[in-house]
């Protein structure tokens, strides 16, 4: 019996040490598509594993820049990784925009049309509750205050307003039936669950700033190869087709 466990012990020793996951906080608008883009990255890296986190984009921010052990942030917009490279708390060398979200507006009622704009739907009185993703940490909810904003609209909409956490947990108050109608992303719609229901209209961006995704290698991902090797995969024409699939747009410059 001993002999048997110390062949066991030298053939574990054998072994070559297994790669640890690569640890990915990702904005709450990749939540359909991440999966196929982490499988497709383990394709062109089989030993990679992939664990990744969803959620608001500030929240991760504020996790990352207090020490959370995150190796690679998709964020919705490229300001939060930004600030964290400027805080020494990721690579700025590695700061890349992978997408261009949209922003849409979105009712499972049949009596409510979406095509007839902002103004209208909030003017409904079928419209109880409205849902926007939280302007102040999740960046489809600071481009739903900017159109609100833009159209002449945020003061009004006040009462009816509901707050979602992330666009997730926003589309989920449209679906439960808490909020009649709301301003979800785009790529939301392109979900599984999601496509084709209800009625949606994307929101024009004229006088809008484009919602540019950016990703980035935290401090805690400098020593991992494949954190900088996900962000090389993002720019890949496999995973732009992923995106643009999903409902992102491409940034400037990137190939179709």
């Amino acid at each position: 019996m001993k002999k048997f466990f110390v062949l066991l012990l030298a053939s574990m020793l054998a072994m070559p040490a297994l790669a640890r996951p690569l640890l990915v906080a990702a904005a709450s608008d990749l939540g359909y598509c991440i999966d196929e883009l982490a499988a497709a990255y383990r394709k062109t890296a089989p030993d990679a594993e992939l664990k990744v986190s969803l959620g608001a984009s500030g929240n991760f921010f504020a996790q990352i820049r207090n020490g959370a052990p995150f190796e690679v942030f998709l964020s919705a917009d490229m300001d939060y990784p930004r600030q964290l490279a400027k805080l020494g708390a990721a690579d700025g060398a590695t700061l890349a925009p992978y997408a261009v979200g949209r922003i849409a507006l979105w009712t499972l009622d049949p009596q409510l049309d979406p095509n007839k704009g902002l103004a209208a739907l909030l003017g409904d009185k079928r419209v109880r509750r409205f849902a926007i993703a939280n302007p102040i940490t999740a960046p489809y909810g600071k481009a739903a205050r900017a159109a609100l904003e833009r159209d002449g609209l945020w003061q009004a909409a006040q009462a009816k307003i509901v707050i979602g956490e992330n666009i997730a947990q926003t589309a989920q108050f449209v679906q439960s039936g808490n909020a009649q109608a709301g301003i979800i992303s785009f790529a939301t719609l392109h979900s599984t669950r999601l496509k084709g229901a209800g009625r949606y209209a994307l929101i024009p961006q004229d006088g809008l700033a484009p919602i540019e995704q950016g990703a980035i290698v935290t401090r805690a991902g400098a020593a991992n190869p494949h954190a900088a090797g996900f962000l090389r995969f993002l720019g890949s024409p496999e995973a732009r087709a992923i995106l643009a699939r999903n409902g992102f747009n491409l940034p400037a410059g990137a190939a179709e």
